[in-house]
């Protein structure tokens, strides 16, 4: 077996500065992320200083933001609402997305303590859509085990994070998606895709040689990143 080749962290340092990336790719990228993720006042600031033109237009991103901040307080009815006036066809052609947001109405009724509208609403609008479909009914029976546990040290971590900030972030971040892809845009960041390219390289590499590992928890822009008036935080 050919031994690996073993490269120390200041060749590789140097390796890596020799790769040329344009500042106008850069600015792309970033461009890119802003718009997708539907930061407005960013991207506008960012478009007048880089001088690039966002991928989509700015109203579209506006429409995405309300969306995503309806969600995020827990207003689900108005994040629907919304969505329908973009365009009916996202929902009525995605029955998981409106399975899933229907899910996140529920976990917000539990969260409410309104539990005889939560145990309601279960019956009349999911319980159907559960049993034509298994993945529903899992979870749909996750959701429910919240009333079982009712905010208890002992919620297992699986039930628990239903509650979690988080959760919301997933549901607003599928909406966001099916929007996108709806107006014929890409639905993932482009810096999601290179570093999610990164992780599928590095254990190749890795077969042939030792080398630094790049963290890529580091490298990813999340919610705390960015606020919504545009600015690093």
């Amino acid at each position: 077996m050919t031994p690996k080749t073993s490269i120390r962290k200041e060749e590789w340092e140097r390796i890596l500065h020799e790769v040329q990336v344009s500042k106008d790719d850069l600015n792309r990228l970033v461009m890119d992320y802003l718009a997708t993720e539907g930061y407005k006042p960013a991207a506008e600031v960012f478009s007048q200083e880089a001088g690039l033109k966002p991928p989509v237009d700015f109203d579209s991103i506006e429409s995405r933001m309300e969306i995503r901040e309806a969600l995020q307080r827990g207003d689900v009815e108005e994040a629907m609402a919304k969505v329908n006036d973009l365009d009916p066809e996202i929902l009525e052609t995605r029955p998981a997305l409106y399975f899933h947001l229907q899910q996140q109405k529920l976990i917000e009724l539990i969260r409410q303590g309104r539990v005889t509208d939560a145990l309601q609403f279960a019956q009349e609008e999911l319980a159907l859509r559960g049993e034509e479909n298994p993945e529903f009914l899992t979870e749909l029976e996750r959701t429910m085990a919240l009333l079982a546990f009712d905010s208890s040290p002992t919620t297992p971590p699986a039930i628990a994070e239903l509650l979690s900030p988080a959760q919301r972030l997933k549901t607003a971040g599928e909406v966001n998606a099916a929007i996108l892809e709806n107006s014929g845009q890409g639905k993932e960041v482009k810096l999601i895709l290179l570093l999610k390219l990164l992780s599928w390289a590095e254990p190749l590499l890795e077969e042939k040689a030792d080398f630094p590992k790049v963290d890529l928890r580091a490298g990813l822009l999340t919610e705390r990143d960015v606020d919504m008036s545009g600015s690093r935080v």
